[in-house]
């Protein structure tokens, strides 16, 4: 049964990458990823599934400390795992299958630090860059999680998380959306559509949780 939904998530990452497919996102939650660990092939045939998606080795998984983990943070959009990047040149995740139309997510961050991320044409942060965002501080340290997304034309193949990143936590990014979604990922799909097809339901947990106020690492 796990080479099944294997497959079918992979099959189901495939068409949402497409890039022309229309109306289709990708929803990255990094729930099941242990605290502080690093992201990398999680969805490159780790546990978040065959997505073709990886990470650099800035980018790290933190998670709420109700749930055993170091991280402070609290109300993010799903789970008790975010997202954080250190500062140096691995704070890149690439899609070599590439995906178009918008890129999103939504981020909580220490007060007085900002950030920015960049759409890239290319791998790595290279090629044209297709879409830049400004992330401003928000006003409640690690509580209240902003959505932001931005639309351009092309595909896309990479994004680089920048500025004070290590000082903030991101959650739910979304590939092929300008607007962050808060539905499961590629993977918990291909389960549910296997549970109605009466092999069993997989039911997307949705909790609170609290990112260190300094950086981790």
């Amino acid at each position: 049964m796990g080479k099944v939904l294997s497959r079918m998530a992979g099959i189901l990452a495939a068409g949402l990458l497409c890039t022309g497919a229309a109306h289709a996102s990708v929803v990255l939650t990094f729930e099941g990823l242990g605290d502080e660990s690093p992201i990398g092939n999680w969805y490159n045939g780790g546990g978040g599934g065959n997505l073709g998606i990886t990470f650099g080795p800035d980018s790290l998984a933190i998670i709420e400390e109700s749930a055993g983990g170091t991280g402070n943070f609290s109300n993010p959009p799903s789970g008790v795992t975010v997202a954080f990047f250190l500062s140096g040149p691995g704070d890149v995740m690439d899609v070599p299958a590439g995906f178009n139309t918008g890129f999103s997510f939504f981020y909580a961050d220490q007060v007085g630090f900002t950030g920015s991320v960049t759409v890239w044409s290319g791998l790595d942060g290279t090629g044209t860059e297709l879409a830049s965002l400004s992330l401003p501080s928000t006003p409640d340290p690690y509580n209240v999680w902003v959505p932001i997304g931005v639309t351009f034309s092309g595909k896309a193949e990479s994004a680089v998380f920048g500025g004070s990143a290590n000082y903030i936590g991101f959650d739910n990014i979304t590939l092929g959306s300008a607007t962050p979604g808060g539905v499961p990922e590629p993977a918990t799909w291909a389960m549910m559509l296997l549970g109605f097809s009466g092999l069993g339901l997989l039911i997307h947990r949705r909790s609170k949780a609290r990112l260190a106020p300094h950086p981790v690492g």
